[in-house]
């Protein structure tokens, strides 16, 4: 059947059961003068160039990956937190290793990737990462012994609890004590590394469900909206209610007011 005896409509229902639209057909689609014909080869085209600049970003970001794995190391870890700078709530790390096939086209630092995809990664890694620790460090201990050691023991209790030991730790540009295998800070990391952004995307999506766990006790301090950071709104409840458990009563905007 000619091409030209396809409806627009049958065309397009033809592309959605292709996983790639073969170079002929879509060389027929481009000597079609039909403007809905067209409308679709510019949609493929689209397609094709996003797909292939996330495979270059892929193998761009999995760099570090392979030239630790070409040192000989098999269990490559990612490391990275959030919530280092709220005002409320606990610092989260989370620890992962990926396999050597892994492939997740669009990882990226958590804060460069939509909510819903957010969730959507987060399980896919869950899922599939050969291990996932996760280390939570309270306001409390926050307080206690300030907020870059309470990073750094969230971070090492990731690596506890991710139930297999490391050859070789990839970090957010920070340099932990005490570890028992090479590591390797990585200034921005998490937009340069897939191990270290799955761990981005792992912490970030524990964090704010708990966050948001803590917006039912709370409910007055928009926790699930702000996740603790000092917004306007957030400041303004701690002036008028005050500060609760949660709160780091060290950090400006709390100390005031406790």
């Amino acid at each position: 059947m000619e091409l030209a005896e396809l409806s627009i409509k049958e065309i397009r229902e033809k592309i959605e059961k292709l996983d790639e639209v073969p170079k002929d057909f879509l060389e027929w689609m481009k000597a079609d003068p039909r403007k809905g014909v067209q409308d679709l080869v510019r949609q493929i085209e689209a397609a094709v160039a996003r797909r292939e600049k996330l495979a270059a970003m892929w193998t761009e970001m999995t760099q570090y990956e392979q030239a630790m794995r070409d040192k000989g190391h098999v269990h490559v870890f990612g490391i990275d937190e959030v919530g280092r700078g709220p005002l409320a709530g606990p610092v989260v790390a989370s620890a992962v290793c990926l396999p050597v096939d892994f492939y997740l086209p669009g990882l990226n630092d958590s804060k460069k990737v939509l909510a819903a995809t957010r969730e959507a990664f987060y399980e896919v890694i869950m899922r599939d990462a050969l291990a996932v620790g996760i280390g939570i460090v309270d306001a409390a201990r926050i307080d206690a012994i300030n907020i870059l050691e309470a990073t750094k023991e969230a971070m090492h209790l990731a690596i506890e609890n991710a139930g297999l030991a490391p050859d070789v730790c990839l970090l957010d540009a920070v340099r932990l004590s005490g570890l028992a295998c090479e590591q390797l800070p990585i200034i921005g990391g998490d937009a340069k590394s897939v191990s270290i952004a799955a761990a981005s995307i792992v912490a970030k999506v524990t964090r704010d469900s708990m966050m948001t766990e803590y917006a039912s006790q709370y409910p007055e301090y928009g926790f699930d909206k702000n996740a603790g950071y000092g917004t306007a709104e957030h400041l303004a409840a701690i002036q008028r209610y005050g500060p609760t458990p949660i709160h780091r009563m060290t950090f400006t905007g709390v100390k005031a007011q406790a």
